[in-house]
């Protein structure tokens, strides 16, 4: 079945002309023709551009002008700016927005031959551990527990694209890690995924949450995959004034190197109160494998990491605030007209705007405003700079960190929505490595009691992405994670 690919596997098939491009990107259409309906994973499917795209990797794979991607089928957050394609960032107020750019990160795909499916599904602005705050809809979990039907959360922001690759609907995607976006949808949905150190992956053209935060990075079915779209996305770019001008190594071939000699960080504060005995158990399984292929367990210390939600939920929805404020009816988006230009500003946002979205611009506001700026924000970046500073002296002792990646399995829609802060922590393991800007990547290495999967974290030194994929793809053969989800759907060739 093509869609059971791996991007490395389709790549290899796709030079021996074991199929097509064309063949290959069908399967995809039609596996979310199947499966889209009832898991809202895409906003927008982009059938006739795919298609097009795959006769010209065909075109290119008979004159052997091969590029690394030439002819995979990917799905792109709808954050990312396409040319000429609906971008909503999952808003009502980009409902109708078609970009006349392409982001730096898809143009890169776009050059290495990649096919695009379509734009997925996401917490609207990217605000969201659940990918419950679209405005088009949640997304759902292709995962089910035993003997249960409930609808079961993706995890958050990059939910549409963690379920579309989950469920075989792509063979990869994009997405965005602002708090861990990336990551605990990758641990929700049983699959892999990194976010990259701050500035490896150009953030023009991608929808701005929180700029300080936000970093592109790849999703897919394995560690290897994500080292393949990584060499891809990442480079310098001069649009963006945060891009580093770095030189990008290969990571596929960091992939499956010998880890003996290696330190791997085990810090003391990644325990904590309420995390699922199970996920303790496969944290120490973790470990034993790392001493099995020759690693040095060190226990290591972030005394400052108990602060980084409360720091995150400062900073973040503080340059939200500024960042959303173009929003305003008058040069792009949605205009929602009133008698007045404040009452044309009030309204659009007003309608634009999801529950979320807005408590997260008046959060922003309150702490920005004059009287409290000291108070919260300044202090936040302060205590920023102290979990920064944590990371860098565990980074002389150790070569990676290990830890959980959230401190649960996949829950129910209902369980925590109408608790903002119940869902906020969510993203407690994967919130400092953002605050800190180092890269961190998830993959799945078990399930729970009830057939969910879980997933354990790698967290690196700035630019350290190599050393996470050589001890990724070891612990990935040692896992050797091949549940498929109940929601999956492989189409035959």
């Amino acid at each position: 079945m093509l869609t059971e690919l791996k991007i490395s596997q389709a790549i290899e098939g796709l030079r021996r002309k074991e199929f097509s491009a064309e063949e290959l990107t069908q399967a995809h259409l039609k596996a979310i023709e199947a499966l889209n309906e009832r898991l809202n994973a895409f906003i927008t499917v982009t059938a006739d551009y795919a298609l097009s795209q795959a006769k010209k990797a065909d075109e290119q794979l008979a004159k052997g002008d091969v590029k690394p991607l030439t002819g995979i089928p990917l799905a792109i957050k709808d954050l990312f700016c396409t040319k000429n394609i609906k971008t909503t960032a999952a808003s009502r107020i980009l409902e109708n927005f078609v970009p006349p750019y392409e982001s730096t990160v898809t143009q890169k795909l776009l050059e290495d031959g990649a096919v695009f499916l379509g734009k997925t599904n996401l917490d609207e602005f990217a605000m969201g551990s659940g990918n419950l705050n679209s405005a088009f809809g949640p997304v759902e979990n292709p995962w089910k527990r035993q003997n249960d039907d409930d609808f079961l959360v993706p995890g958050g922001s990059s939910g549409g694209s963690a379920a579309a690759v989950a469920s075989a609907m792509a063979m990869g995607a994009t997405g965005t890690d602002t708090g861990g976006s990336i990551r605990q949808p990758s641990s929700y949905c049983g699959i892999t995924g990194i976010k990259p150190t701050y500035g490896r992956c150009s953030r023009w053209g991608i929808i701005a949450y929180a700029s300080s935060l936000d970093q592109a990075g790849p999703m897919g079915k394995s560690v290897e995959d994500c080292a393949i779209l990584l060499q891809s996305m990442a480079g310098f770019d001069p649009k963006d004034s945060t891009s580093v001008n770095k030189a990008v190594p290969d990571y596929r071939k960091a992939c499956g190197r010998s880890l003996k000699g290696m330190k791997i960080g085990i810090p003391k504060e990644y325990r904590v109160v309420g995390m699922s005995s199970e996920i303790e158990t496969l944290w120490q399984q973790g470990i034993r494998w790392l001493k099995e292929a020759g690693c040095e367990i060190v226990d290591v210390s972030l005394p400052h990491t108990k602060y980084g939600l409360a720091a995150y939920y400062i900073i973040a929805p503080a340059e939200a605030s500024s960042n959303l404020a173009r929003y305003d009816g008058v040069r792009f988006g949605r205009r929602v007209q009133g008698e007045t230009l404040e009452a044309l500003y009030s309204n659009t946002r007003r309608e634009g705007f999801g529950a979320e979205v807005k408590r997260r611009i008046l959060m922003g506001t309150y702490v920005l405003s004059a009287g409290y700026y000291d108070a919260y924000y300044l202090r936040a970046q302060k205590l920023r700079q102290r979990i920064h500073d944590d990371f860098l002296q565990a980074f002389q002792k150790v070569d990676v960190l290990l830890t959980p990646t959230a401190p649960s399995a996949a829950f129910a829609k209902d369980e925590h929505q109408l608790d903002p802060v119940q869902m906020y922590l969510n993203d407690i393991f994967t919130v400092p490595a953002s605050m800190a800007g180092i890269p961190g990547l998830s993959l799945p290495v078990g399930l729970d009691h009830k057939g969910l999967p879980l997933g354990l974290q790698l967290l690196g030194r700035p630019f350290g992405e190599e050393s996470l994929f050589s001890v990724a793809s070891s612990m990935e053969k040692s896992a050797n994670f091949q549940t498929k989800p109940s929601l999956y759907v492989g189409v035959k060739s």
